[in-house]
């Protein structure tokens, strides 16, 4: 039948958002970078989204992701109120059973049987109660983060190098740098807005900063670079031994700032000279050409203002931490660190992993920056005045689920995450949740995959209705403020985990009425018998009233009492947070990925994220802007790779790992690297079943850090051939039919489904009426040719167009882009029933094509009629006349692509 799934009740929003018209300033939700954006809510509720030329982090650029918020708003997904076995329940029901799961766990089995998995969209506060009620008072540090998977390689390697986990820099190093390296970092696509102000600097500057991006496949951010080094996969450790052994020997070090500020130099060098002693062996273990490894080092030498930003292509490994220290060696061996426009970089993933780690929500944490030291297990012992404390690391990520399928774990709290899509070997985490005794799932979607095992669900708080603090990628504290009231049961993760603290008899240490509270009580422990001994203070803000609370500005840290701003920079002239003060280099021996290709698998998977979607779709997936560019999951596979597998563009293969595998669309691009193939993250069980990638990830992780092996899989690739392949559009939202093959697409007007099946359907009329209905009312245009297995179908009701059904045998099906467009109609003419029939669109009828701009939703097929018949020849003049191009910028590089293809 066509009708909506079911229904979100109809819950009005609490009375409590901003006044109509207000402007608020906040903070976006997606990646590290932290932007500032402005909302202002208009009287029918509505949200309008633009960046905030205030904030230091974006002054005021916004990407795609961040100019479709708006957008993103509605409650038709949303988790309104507590459920437990499936019935709805009060909180007061919930919040007594989750109680009384964790303390028949505790009495029965221990601290160490209870577990909670967090996410980088907690806000600061949410992260702080969360790591005090388990480490203080369960006393057990079984408490990690999803943020656990994109960089605690950072974590461990900053911690080695400086003492602590610092990061040394701010975002106007990128632009006061005279040389960028980007390792293992598509900063075009995921983050975007430091992509454009490198770029807006090179403009200012002459070309400076120049670009290297070291990456084994050809990406987005390419296109601006001076150098590329497409290494093979895993190779970054002889890549930068080769580097710090050649520093070494071309006399380009700094004898000052070594022997003042750094120990350890000459072992570190020794192993890398082990590794990578000269030119010809490092080209040699990165399949590299001699003189383009020559010209990056000669550069990298050469250049004394250099910022090297890493991201999760160096931290997503099974030695990540080595990459890691190999890159900061460099800095640390030169003096390059600190100063303007120098040092190593480390750019997060989500919007709050740095806010996490500031208060402890990873395993090997403690709280504040402190770790499991005696001393320091004491002096938060002593802070909280905890009735227990854990004196040592809990479970890491992987290690947590596996603890979870050992029925270890009996009692699970997950908060604001989707780990059966984003955990490598995701089937084992299903399987292991399925067997837990207690999961509870504190999420504002009422449908993931981690939402549908829950046994309690507790509707939480979400971007625009909640309040508190972020961190971002440069150590920068903004504030997240609600414009929103809270949709009908929701509440925020901080009350819910406090209430269940108050029913465990922990009430005294949890007496916060509001997220002001909170912060002020982590602001005080982190300076806490601090003396300038720990990194992270931010004690001046310990006595923020709670109107100084919210009218708090973005803020630096380190922030000690009496100080007034932050700082910009650290280590420029030493000061590391380790015993004697120095830094330390960290020797780094020959390192390989976990597995490795064979006969049976071999092609290596790099996994990751694309322009326009975020993390699990969750929010992302709302919005037909940001769905146009790439609509389906997929693997891109270089074009001789293609043939040798037998599978051919927008066909459909079969990616097979040892540990599961996927269905997707194929994608050939001579930009991908030969023996390795990419696929995105981002789709889950509700839009695409057989699409969640990391079902094929494999589950090896740093010996150190406890990071995934997300870039390195051993896989085969096959095609797929199922019997027929078909797609439906529909007005309305509808439980798509259960096939082998299918993705859930939000289109502006009408939802599509792409669809593919291994079983032969008999008569495609009645399994058309089967889908949609059979209302007399309907007029129904069909075409079937039962020889070929083609079949069209649409329905109408008073003219307007209600849903459409094509199948055909091969994938080659009609263009997607016109049909969507006819939704938009409120009555179709007799040209428009016969291009229904006809499976084309009428003469001077074009389609838009896939989306290439998504902030202006400007499509491929006019960008490229555009390009050839008025002569566009630059990014700049596609903006002049259709707008692409001319807002965030993400889409600039594929105009580029287009210009040379079609100019």
């Amino acid at each position: 039948m066509i009708s909506s799934l079911p229904p979100a009740p109809a819950f009005p929003r609490k009375e409590g958002g901003s006044d109509s018209g207000e402007e608020i300033r906040t903070t976006c939700p997606y990646c590290g970078v932290g932007c500032g954006v402005k909302v202002t809510v208009d009287a029918d509720g509505q949200a309008q989204v633009t960046g905030d030329e205030r904030h230091p982090a974006n002054y005021g650029r916004l990407c795609s992701k961040g100019a479709a918020l708006g957008e993103t708003l509605s409650l038709d997904d949303r988790l309104l109120y507590p459920e437990i076995h499936g019935r709805r329940a009060t909180w007061d029901e919930a919040l007594d059973a989750v109680a009384a799961g964790f303390r028949n766990a505790l009495a029965e089995h221990g601290p160490d049987a209870i577990a909670f998995y967090v996410s980088g969209q907690l806000l600061t506060e949410d992260y702080y109660v969360a790591n005090k009620l388990m480490k203080g008072c369960f006393g057990s540090a079984n408490i990690d983060t999803n943020s656990r998977l994109c960089m605690s390689s950072s974590v461990a390697g900053h911690q080695r190098a400086f003492g602590s986990d610092t990061v040394p820099g701010c975002y106007e190093d990128l632009e006061d740098a005279d040389l960028v390296v980007l390792v293992g970092s598509n900063l075009a696509w995921c983050h975007p807005v430091l992509y454009q102000r490198i770029l807006a600097a090179r403009e200012q500057r002459a070309g400076k900063p120049r670009l290297v991006v070291i990456d084994p496949r050809r990406t987005a951010t390419c296109e601006a670079a001076e150098i590329h080094l497409p290494l093979k996969p895993g190779s970054d450790t002889a890549l930068f031994n080769g580097l710090l052994a050649h520093l070494y020997q071309q006399d380009r070090l700094n004898p000052e700032f070594l022997d003042r500020h750094v120990a350890g130099f000459w072992s570190a060098y020794q192993a890398a000279k082990a590794v990578a002693p000269n030119i010809p062996t490092v080209a040699a273990k990165t399949g590299l050409s001699e003189s383009a490894v020559a010209e990056f080092y000669g550069l990298w030498g050469r250049t004394h203002k250099v910022v090297t930003v890493y991201s999760q292509g160096v931290n997503q490994s099974s030695y990540g931490s080595d990459k890691v220290n190999a890159i900061i060696n460099c800095h640390l061996a030169t003096g390059r660190i600190g100063q303007p426009g120098m040092g190593p970089f480390s750019v997060t993933g989500q919007p709050n992993a740095m806010g996490g780690r500031e208060v402890g929500g990873l395993a090997s944490q403690l709280a504040a920056h402190m770790d499991f030291a005696p001393e320091a297990v004491e002096r938060v012992r002593r802070f909280w005045k905890a009735p227990a404390i854990a004196s040592r690391p809990g479970l890491k990520a992987v290690e947590l689920f596996q603890a979870v399928a050992d029925t270890k774990i009996k009692a699970l709290w997950i908060m604001g995450t989707n780990p059966l899509v984003s955990l490598p070997d995701a089937d084992a985490a299903r399987e292991a949740l399925r067997r837990c005794p207690l999961v509870i799932v504190s999420d504002a979607v009422a449908d993931t995959d981690t939402v549908r095992l829950a046994q309690i669900k507790l509707p939480a708080l979400t971007w625009g209705e909640k309040e508190g603090a972020v961190t971002n990628s440069e150590r920068r504290i903004s504030r997240q403020r609600a414009f929103l009231p809270p949709p009908g049961e929701a509440q925020p993760d901080w009350w819910a985990m406090t209430q269940v603290a108050r029913r465990l008899g922990f009430g005294a240490l949890f007496p916060y009425e509001s997220p002001a509270a909170i912060f002020r009580e982590h602001a005080a422990l982190s300076g806490f018998e601090n003396e300038g001994r720990r990194d992270f203070d931010i004690s001046a803000l310990a006595d923020l009233t709670d109107d100084g609370y919210d009218a708090l500005p973005p803020v630096q840290w380190p922030l000690p009492r009496g100080a007034t701003t932050g700082a910009t920079r650290l280590f420029g002239e030493g000061g590391f947070f380790t015993a004697d003060g120095k830094a330390r280099c960290i020797a780094v021996g020959e390192r390989s990925p976990a597995y490795a290709v064979d006969k049976s698998f071999p092609l290596i998977l790099n996994s990751g994220r694309i322009r326009d979607q975020w993390h699990t779709m969750t929010r992302t997936g709302k919005t037909a802007r940001l769905t146009g560019h790439i609509p389906e999951p997929y693997v891109e596979i270089h074009p001789v790779d293609a043939l040798a597998c037998g599978v051919s563009e927008n066909g459909l293969a079969r990616v097979q790992s040892r540990w599961g595998e996927v269905i997707v669309r194929v994608r050939t691009s001579a930009e991908q690297q030969p023996g390795s193939v990419f696929a995105p993250m981002h789709w889950g069980s509700p839009l695409a079943p057989q699409g969640r990638v990391n079902a094929a990830v494999n589950p090896a992780v740093d010996p150190l850090s406890g990071q995934p092996e997300l870039k390195h899989t051993p896989v085969r690739v096959q095609a797929y051939r199922p019997r027929w392949h078909g797609f439906l559009l529909c007005r309305e939202a509808i439980e798509p039919p259960t096939v082998e093959y299918r993705v859930s697409v939000r289109e502006r007007a009408c939802w599509r489904y792409e669809l593919a099946g291994e079983n032969v359907i008999g008569d495609w009329p009645d399994w058309a009426r089967t889908l949609f209905g059979d209302d007399p009312g309907w007029e129904w245009l069909e075409f079937a040719d039962a020889g070929t297995g083609r079949y069209r179908g649409a329905v109408l009701a008073e003219g307007r167009l209600q849903a459409c059904l094509f199948v055909a045998p091969t994938h080659e099906l009609p263009l997607r882009g016109w049909l969507a467009g006819l939704f938009a109609a409120a009555e179709l003419g007799v040209a428009e029933h016969a291009s229904l029939l006809a499976g084309r669109p009428r003469p001077g009828q074009r389609d838009c094509g896939r989306i290439v701009c998504a902030c202006f939703g400007v499509g491929l097929n006019a960008l490229t009629t555009a390009i050839r018949d008025q002569g566009l020849a630059t990014p700049e003049a596609i903006g002049a006349t259709l707008k692409a191009g001319s807002n965030c910028g993400s889409c600039v590089p594929e105009l580029r692509q287009l210009i040379q293809e079609y100019g």
